[in-house]
């Protein structure tokens, strides 16, 4: 039977409530089984389904499921509890995590805590959702809304209405439902049914914000919580903020190619010196703006100024990536392609491309004026040419039907003491200026670790040695830095 006295509320001070509602939330503890449908995972690997509400606001009424994980602590009388994996994204899933990436972690931190792995809402092999969107949609340079050649925007509206139309058609109730907020709430349901009391997670990139907002939902249920590849969280912009980063990012980052595209010796070698990188760069992209060269197999089927632009956006996250993006650039310049890219099964692009825009769109409101994204793009433009205006452009959350449901989450310096923070220099999705902002907010909450390394991702990936110590000694022990730490 619902609560009478709750759906009788004003929706605002329902909202208001909801954090320590669910803090006390009960869940059933999960029937732990095989993982289906996997051939990946590490047998020690188990399965199960957590049912959670799909409004918050409203806990017995429709309930959807999530697909939660879990490798269990190896030592079983040491153990101290769970070690959640929060997945990047929006759309990404951590679901194999614990056989993945979690394995890399030091074995004294996976003999004490279970390592804890899940598909966020929406996200297949969760209930998922489904934007039906054109084909051509899906192309990542597409869904980056990269501006026309001239610079125009009419395009990128023209799609922002389209996707977001076909999103209101094809999504369901549930594409209303999908947010960072909620995804906290759903974490704090996860954590009960687990029966923890307080609970350690380590969230990558957009999983930084997630772990951010959950630690403010919830802060007396947090134990060790690790932040890697930090998310700005500025409250009035919150996704829109992450979008304009990569005009940074990509400055931040840029040199760092262009002195390794510019090595002797190096077989993918572009230049002579590492000044002539951009110019060759900059000249490539606006000859395929001018000159699409036919790419068949490829979406969008040709290799334009904007697939060389996204490409960049793309290699830049990984110096091993680095040689993908001086060979397209190579075949740019003689006029051919390399082999079409293999992409995902067209169901897991329209999973993911569905979850990723209902959190961008419904965590806050995107202006919808197209005056304001033509001055914005126009700026950007002409102060970074190399990401030529689509950090502050249109995405679809410009005609997104939907407002949202509630005011983002402000991140402050109020609870536990128990954060910390680990950003690379020189990282193109998460710049270093946007963690900064993390830092001050969560002020006496967390110590940084800023790390002298290149590449998205810090953490026993792109970081160094000294950053993964620091880091790998606070999972396992607890004990952070006195202060932040500089690892050169």
């Amino acid at each position: 039977m619902r609560n009478t006295v709750l759906t009788a509320l004003p929706a605002a001070l329902l909202v208001a409530l909801l954090p320590p509602l669910t803090a006390q939330a009960v869940s059933a503890p999960l029937a732990w089984g095989p993982c289906a449908g996997t051939t990946v995972a590490d047998p020690r690997q188990e399965c199960a389904t957590l049912q959670v509400p799909m409004d918050h606001a409203d806990p017995d009424g429709p309930q959807i499921s999530l697909a939660v994980s879990r490798i269990p602590a190896e030592k079983p009388d040491s153990r101290r509890g769970a070690l959640l994996l929060i997945a990047g994204g929006p759309g990404g899933s951590s679901l194999n995590d614990p056989s993945g990436k979690g394995q890399k972690l030091p074995q004294d931190v996976r003999d004490t805590h279970d390592l804890i792995g899940f598909a966020p809402r929406g996200l297949a092999p969760s209930t998922p959702v489904d934007c039906g969107l054109e084909y051509g949609d899906l192309a990542t340079s597409r869904l980056r809304p990269w501006p026309a050649p001239d610079g125009s925007v009419d395009g990128n509206m023209a799609t922002a209405r389209r996707m977001a139309d076909a999103c209101a058609r094809h999504g369901g109730e549930l594409i209303e439902h999908i947010s960072t907020a909620d995804e906290a709430r759903d974490i704090d349901r996860l954590r009960a049914a687990l029966g923890e009391r307080r609970i350690s997670a380590w969230g990558v990139s957009y999983g930084t914000y997630v772990g951010a907002v959950y630690a403010q939902l919830f802060p007396h249920r947090t134990d060790r919580i690790v932040l890697d590849s930090v998310d700005n969280p500025d409250p009035a912009r919150v996704n829109r903020a992450w979008l304009a980063a990569h005009e940074q990012g990509v400055e931040d980052t840029f040199p760092h190619f262009a002195a390794w595209a510019s090595q002797p010796g190096n077989p993918d070698r572009l230049a002579r010196r590492a000044s002539d990188v951009r110019p060759l760069f900059l000249r490539l992209a606006a000859r395929l703006d001018r000159e699409p060269v036919p790419w068949p197999g490829a979406n969008p089927e040709e290799l334009n100024g904007n697939v060389l632009r996204q490409t960049m956006l793309d290699s830049l996250a990984s110096p091993g990536r680095y040689p993908a993006l001086a060979g397209l650039m190579r075949a740019a310049a003689q006029g051919t392609v390399p082999p079409a890219p293999q992409a995902p099964p067209e169901e897991l692009l329209q999973n993911v491309a569905a979850v990723g825009a209902a959190t961008l769109c419904n965590d806050v409101a995107w202006p919808t004026s197209q005056a304001r994204y033509e001055k914005d793009v126009a700026e950007s433009r002409a102060k970074y040419p190399l990401t030529a205006g689509m950090p502050r452009n249109a995405m679809l959350c410009a005609a997104w039907p939907f407002p949202p449901r509630e005011a983002p989450v402000r991140i402050t310096d109020r609870g536990s003491s128990d954060i910390l923070l680990v950003q690379n220099e020189r990282d193109v999705n998460t710049p270093l200026a946007g963690a900064i902002r993390m830092r001050e907010a969560l002020g006496r909450r967390a110590v940084m670790v800023t790390v002298d390394s290149t590449g998205h991702d810090a953490y026993l990936a792109n970081g160094n040695e000294c950053g993964d110590r620091v880091v790998s000694h606070y999972l396992a022990t607890g004990e952070r830095p006195a202060r932040d730490v500089y690892c050169r």
